[in-house]
């Protein structure tokens, strides 16, 4: 909310996390208060709680599709009853990953099975609510430079191998900062792409092309 108020936009925060139907339908609300109407939906849930499935919890896997699953569909939902009422469209982007696509060695499966869930999430709602005038996509980045992924680009031991792991398998030889995924997320959330949904966009460096 600080960035977009310094750079001379609007921004209206609400201290709730999408865990029932009322918090996520109180984050819709406070939006429509704000500005009239709810016009686009951002889901950008990433949370992982890494185990091998042999030795993690199930409060943890829990964790994990509570946060990446039934969140994006509480606030899909939300979004849904208001800009179905509203009768104008809508666009909806959600933030899934090449891990939707690809397994990992890391004790990764929870995080994985999330974000193809994110998917399958995205292309069941284009296709349902393309009916409506609301375009459903999805934008699915490789490791990216965030708070939960700092460690990576670290000096430290840890943060070295993983690094470098990763960028074996990046054709363009880097990995991805924020920035990266803006120019997408501007093209999916504008008239630009009135055409294209239920797609799910790889931004990768190429990863996904091997």
């Amino acid at each position: 909310a600080r960035r977009i108020t310094e750079a001379g936009g609007i921004a209206q925060t609400v201290n709730r996390r999408p865990d029932s139907i009322e918090d996520a339908e109180a984050i819709v609300e406070r939006a429509v208060d704000a500005f009239g109407s709810v016009d686009l939906l951002v889901i950008a849930s990433g949370f992982n709680q890494a185990g091998f499935i042999h030795e993690q919890d199930l409060a943890d896997w829990e964790k994990v599709m509570d946060a990446n699953v039934r969140g994006a569909w509480l606030m899909a939902q939300a979004f849904g009853k208001r800009a179905l009422e509203q009768g104008t469209g809508g666009k909806v982007l959600l933030i899934s990953s090449v891990r939707g696509r690809h397994g990992n060695y890391s004790g990764y499966t929870a995080y994985c099975t999330s974000k193809g869930a994110t998917d399958a999430l995205t292309r069941s709602l284009a296709t349902e609510w393309a009916q409506y005038g609301i375009t459903v996509n999805a934008i699915a980045p490789t490791v990216f430079r965030s708070g939960v992924t700092e460690w990576m680009f670290s000096d430290n031991e840890l943060g070295q191998a993983t690094r470098k792991r990763s960028l074996a398998r990046i054709p363009l030889g880097r990995l991805g900062e924020v920035d990266d995924l803006l120019g997408m997320a501007i093209y999916l959330l504008s008239p630009a792409s009135d055409f294209c949904t239920g797609q799910v966009m790889y931004v990768d460096g190429g990863y996904t092309a091997g």
